[in-house]
Parts: structure tokens; C-alpha cells; sequence
């Protein structure tokens, strides 16, 4: 009798501590049964103040870095908070999204893409939502429109179908055709649309409250220029640049800051050698093929990816000087 009054209450003590534990959790709130993960913020660095700026590493678009292979920043005013490029995916644009939030509790109120290129727009869609104004140039519209099926196949194919999940084109909400300023709470930014250069959708932005200059790809150092546009336009509107002052410059590719406009040097280099080798290879009746395998070698210890994409500038600069 003894024996089966202990085994008794062992049972009822055992029946007692699993109802303690997961009664308790059945009454949890469904959300806090199953927390999100945090995402981990990309490490930024102030530039100047109330500037900061993500720099990517010198790499294609891979499922460790989510397609942020271009630089991005954040400006912060006294009201509010302006993105300037986003990354290459939804996620990469979370994790720039959680580094604002390390940084600030202002909300964004506007996102800005300095070009139409995937590593720098696909992440606008973490940022999407009530108040938030997406700004491009104004060939940005039709530009991406034109393209959002390759970028997206793109991005699923590079990063994988997990680090591509969610990832969407958005759209400008406002373009710019000449000059637009926007402003943040005592801190206006000036917004530049330029003709033709590295692509057809160039867009800069100055902060004048610290003369820093986010210049996109009109301005690689270390990773090699890439011409989606015209090389010619882009060695001009260069001179037209360098002749305005700005106490720093954020390239799209490259150190997170760099003078101006001594940072203009290498990507105006290799723009010249590249025009330079393809027009005598036109002037000498040689094809675009043996451009594409030629042309601006001598630049090729001088930049990472080189052989990535200095073919394909090669052909786009061939194409563009085959009739002048």
C-alpha cells in the first residue's frame, strides 16, 4: 500500500512540473512564443558628423555578402534621416536598416539611389512604408523598369534563393531632372542628376553642412570602373566635377572617404588608357573582340575585378567610338 501511494505521488509530482512548465508557455502571447531573429547591423563609420557610410568589400555579388557590394550611407538631421544606395538585396537593406537604428532613433524619410545598378537599389524595399520618399534621376523609372526581371534572376542566381528572398524593385516616389534639395531638419541635401556617364541615371548628393559628397559610380577606387553609359561622357563630366570643391567624396566602390579632387586620379586614368587603346585599335581596323581582350590591359594591376569587367567597358567603349 505504502509503495503504491509513493508511486502515486511521484506521478502527481511529475504531472505538476509539466504543467508548470508548458501551461505557462500556452498562455505566452502567439508572438512571444516565436521572437524574430535580430538582424545584425552592417558596420559603418562616421565620415563627418551625422555621416555615416557602410564600405563594401571589392567582391561580386555572393550569398555571404547578400549583393552588398557597393557602399552606402545615412545622413542624420535634426527631424529626420536620408539613405543614400541600399545594397543588392532585401536583406542586405535590413541589416543597413538595423545600422541607422544603432545609430539613431529618427525615422528615414528619404531614400536616394545614386544609379540604377542592382547592388545599390535592390535593398530599397526594407525601407518601404508610410513617410519614406524614394528618389532617383529621372531615367531611373524606365531604367529599372526595363530590367527588374534580369536583376531580380540576377540576384536569385548570385545570392542564392535564401539570401534573395523578399528582394523587389522599387520605384522613385520623385525624380530629379536637373537639381533637387531636401531637407532633413536644418541640414539640406543638394540632389544632382548629370548627363550620361557611368550610366544614364547618375545622381549625386552634398551634405553642405559637412562638404561631403556621395558621388555613387561616378567614382571607383580600388574595385575597376564599370561603363554602362559612355566613356567620354563620364571622362567629361568628371572635369566638370573636379571643379567643385567638397572637403570629401564617397565613392560607390572603394574607401569610405576619400580628398577631392586628388580621389578623381584613378578612375579618370583608367577611363583615358581604356578610350585611348580602343580608338587606335578602331583607327587600325582591328575588332571589337581583340578590344575586348586588350584594351586598357596596362591597367590591370592596378584594380580588383579587373577581369570582371573590363571586357564587357572594352566592348560598350568600342561600340561607343566605332563611328566617331
Amino acid at each position: 500500500m505504502a509503495q503504491t501511494r509513493a508511486r502515486a505521488d511521484r506521478g502527481g509530482w511529475v504531472r505538476r512540473l509539466v504543467a508548470g512548465i508548458f501551461i505557462p508557455l500556452l498562455l505566452l502571447p502567439a508572438h512571444a512564443a516565436a521572437q524574430p531573429e535580430a538582424v545584425e547591423p552592417l558596420p559603418v563609420v562616421e565620415v563627418a558628423p551625422g555621416v555615416f557610410v557602410h564600405q563594401a568589400p571589392y567582391a561580386l555579388a555572393l550569398p555571404r555578402n547578400l549583393g552588398f557590394v557597393g557602399n552606402a550611407g545615412f545622413i542624420i538631421g535634426d527631424d529626420a534621416v536620408a539613405v543614400v544606395d541600399t545594397g543588392g538585396s532585401l536583406k542586405a537593406g535590413e541589416r543597413l536598416k538595423a545600422a541607422i537604428a544603432a545609430h539613431t532613433s529618427l525615422p528615414v524619410r528619404y531614400v536616394i539611389n545614386t544609379h540604377m545598378h542592382p547592388d545599390h537599389v535592390l535593398g530599397n524595399a526594407a525601407f518601404a512604408g508610410p513617410g519614406v520618399t524614394f528618389i532617383g534621376h529621372h531615367n531611373l523609372p524606365q531604367a529599372l523598369r526595363a530590367r527588374a526581371e534580369s536583376y531580380l534572376e540576377a540576384t536569385r542566381r548570385l545570392v542564392g534563393p535564401d539570401g534573395a528572398e523578399g528582394t523587389r524593385v522599387v520605384l522613385p516616389d520623385q525624380t530629379v531632372s536637373d537639381s533637387l534639395t531636401v531637407d532633413l531638419g536644418h541640414r539640406p541635401l543638394l540632389l544632382e542628376a548629370w548627363p550620361t556617364a557611368h550610366t544614364a541615371t547618375d545622381l549625386t548628393v552634398f551634405d553642405g553642412a559637412t562638404d561631403t559628397w556621395f558621388l555613387g559610380d561616378l567614382l571607383f577606387l580600388g574595385h575597376v570602373p564599370a561603363i554602362d553609359g559612355k566613356a567620354l561622357g563620364w571622362i567629361s563630366l568628371l572635369e566638370q566635377l573636379k571643379a567643385r570643391p567638397a572637403a570629401r567624396v564617397v565613392p560607390g566602390h572603394g574607401p569610405a572617404q576619400q580628398p577631392w579632387p586628388a580621389a578623381a586620379a584613378p578612375t579618370e586614368r583608367y577611363l583615358r588608357r581604356l578610350v585611348a587603346d580602343v580608338r587606335g585599335m578602331v583607327r587600325d581596323g582591328r575588332s571589337m573582340d581583340e578590344a575586348a581582350r586588350q584594351a586598357g590591359r596596362a591597367e590591370a594591376a592596378d584594380w580588383a575585378l579587373f577581369d570582371d569587367f573590363n571586357a564587357r567597358n572594352a566592348t560598350a567603349t568600342f561600340h561607343e567610338l566605332e563611328w566617331e
